[in-house]
């Protein structure tokens, strides 16, 4: 099994969702963050004054796979996600050791 874990820009989030439920990956865990890049932030003009933005908003888009589907899913993110600006986003892909279902007590792919 695959955790697959991408960082991406709020605005493309619609996309990315659709883009996995086309591949029949219906669960995901969503989570506002905050971070910086190559991009390093930018500068906001508020009543009159210049603030530097250093952490830009993202979000954390995590989904377990089976092993099969990760190359998959991160295409699909990748494709969805992607303006072709700078900000754009990483998708990482890790390895996920145990998987259990609370409510049912089931375990590895099958709690998927």
């Amino acid at each position: 099994m695959k955790l697959v874990v991408a960082i991406i820009k709020p605005s493309r989030l619609e996309e990315v969702r659709q883009a996995l439920n086309s591949l029949d990956v219906h669960g995901m865990t969503v989570t506002e963050v905050k971070g910086y890049g190559r991009q390093k932030g930018h500068s906001e003009i508020y009543r009159g004054t210049e603030y530097a933005v250093h952490f830009l908003p993202k979000l954390k888009v995590e989904i377990a796979v089976d092993d099969g589907q990760a190359d998959a899913v991160a295409f699909a993110i990748r494709e969805s996600a992607q303006t072709g600006r700078i900000g754009d986003g990483k998708i990482f892909i890790l390895d996920l050791l145990a998987v259990t279902r609370i409510r049912t007590g089931e375990t590895g792919a099958a709690a998927l």
